[in-house]
Formats: structure tokens, C-alpha cells, sequence
């Protein structure tokens, strides 16, 4: 929407405002201050083999063990190369290679995303998967180098805090103290800190539940919140009301806050 001129042909805004449907108690508001969600970037590679006959592998060179091997390798990016103090995740979510058990493939196709809170620890990462990959791929005699597409990259999410004490503190007044939720930060993502990176304006973010209020609470309390079906998930159904009132109101009441003061 940026890259086609969505602020060209329409005014600037002078704060952006956004929120999202999460796993938290249905009419209770989620928030938090500077950093609330990191980046994103997600590469799709292809590693190219010889493919050949499964009871040949001497006149092959094959790609599903190469890949077999970059993933085990890049699960050493976090643990071996990027700080401790450092929030980041590498996750290898498709594996794709061959169609039949007996015929070594032509190529094998990863789909990775990774997660990272600072620019330099995303061009970190960024830097050393596509280094295992061609170092990998040298290593097991490839006809030619990987290929990689990088693409859905979102910058972390800053929800800039004084604008964000502004309105959470419209929220507390609106809704009451007790249905506000201060929230850690997620190392999920969401691209609507791209609108706010390239106008240089302020951003407010939070998050708003959808999952039945008392169990909901429960298992916060008792300690089961990864049994919580979350956003991506099936199991993620929220609950209609006050599911969507909430979120109406909310948005209704951060618009009305900024309203005439910037």
C-alpha cells in the first residue's frame, strides 16, 4: 500500500493506530510500551541436486539431505550465534523435496521465517541463513548455488510511549482498569508499524481478547496459557461477543483521544 503511493494520494496521517484480536480473555485490552512485536522476514530457497535413482545415490547429489542438514544448521543461528539478551527466532515452516520414496529429486525447496527485535541482530540472521545455505550447498558438490527469494518482511512494531500512555489511559477511562492487560512482547509480527516507519509518526499498538473470558483467566492464573489455542491456529474461534463491541470501542475510543491533538 506505501510502495503505491497510499500516503501520495491520500493525507498523511499524524499517528497510526492499530490493533489486533488475540488470545486474551474476550473484553480485556492487551497493551505495551516501545518494542511490542518483532520483525519478520520470510525467504523461500531452492538447493539444487542431481536427481537420479534411490538405489544410485553415488551418481546423484542429493538435495533432501542437504536440506536435511540446513535445518539442523540453522537452529544454531539462535544459539550459537546471535547474544543471549536477544529475542529472535528461526523457524524452517515448509520443507518441500521429491514425489516418490525411490528417486532422488532434482531440488529441495525450504521456507524459513525469522523473528528479531533490532535491525542489527535481523541483518545478523538474515546474513548467516543465506551463508549455511550456500555453504551447505558448496559442501555437498551442487550443480549451482541456492536461490533466494526474500519477501513479507515487516519492521518491529514500536508502540511509541507517550502516545501510548495517552491512550491507554482513554482506555482505563473508557473501560475500566480492571479489563487492561499490561502484555510482554510477542515474537509475532504485524506490518502495521511499515506506515508508521515510513511517515516517522508515532504508532500505538494493543491487542484486544477473544477467547472465553473465564477459562480464559483461569488458565492464565493456573499457569496454561500455551494450552490457549492462538491467532493461526483452528482451534482460534473468538467468541462473537464482547468480542467485537470491544474492538469497535476501542478503536473508536483511540481515534477520538488523538482527534484534534496532533
Amino acid at each position: 500500500m506505501v510502495d503505491d503511493g497510499l500516503f501520495e494520494r491520500f493525507p498523511k496521517p499524524d499517528i497510526v493506530l492499530g490493533q489486533h484480536v488475540g488470545p486474551l480473555p474476550a473484553g480485556f485490552i492487551g497493551h505495551g510500551n516501545g518494542p511490542v512485536m518483532a520483525a519478520a522476514d520470510s525467504v523461500n530457497i531452492t538447493l539444487h541436486g542431481r536427481g537420479g535413482h534411490g538405489s544410485r545415490p553415488e551418481a546423484s547429489i542429493d538435495p533432501v539431505l542437504m536440506a536435511a542438514n540446513v535445518v539442523t544448521r540453522l537452529q544454531g543461528i539462535v544459539a550459537r550465534e546471535v547474544p543471549p539478551a536477544e529475542t529472535t527466532v528461526v523457524t524452517v515452516g515448509r520443507l518441500k523435496a521429491g514425489t516418490k520414496e525411490n528417486i532422488i529429486p532434482e531440488s529441495a525447496e525450504l521456507g524459513v521465517n525469522i523473528r528479531a527485535f533490532t535491525p542489527a541482530v535481523r541483518d545478523l540472521v538474515r546474513s548467516a541463513v543465506e551463508r549455511i545455505v550456500t555453504g551447505e550447498s558448496r559442501t555437498s558438490g551442487a550443480p549451482k548455488p541456492p536461490d533466494f527469494t526474500w519477501f513479507a518482511s515487516a519492521p518491529a512494531l514500536v508502540s511509541e510511549p507517550e502516545a501510548t500512555k495517552t491512550t491507554v489511559a482513554a482506555f482505563s477511562e473508557h473501560f475500566g482498569a480492571q479489563r487492561l492487560l499490561p502484555m510482554p512482547q510477542v515474537n509475532a509480527s504485524e506490518d502495521v508499524g511499515v506506515f508508521g516507519e515510513a511517515l516517522g509518526v508515532p504508532t500505538v499498538f494493543w491487542f484486544w481478547g477473544g477467547l472465553e473470558a473465564e477459562s480464559t483467566i483461569a488458565a492464565f492464573t493456573e499457569g496454561r496459557v500455551d494450552e490457549l489455542p492462538s491467532n493461526h491456529s483452528a482451534a482460534f474461534a473468538p467468541v462473537v461477543e464482547p468480542t467485537l463491541s470491544t474492538g469497535v470501542e476501542a478503536l473508536v475510543v483511540a481515534a477520538l483521544t488523538w482527534l484534534g491533538k496532533v
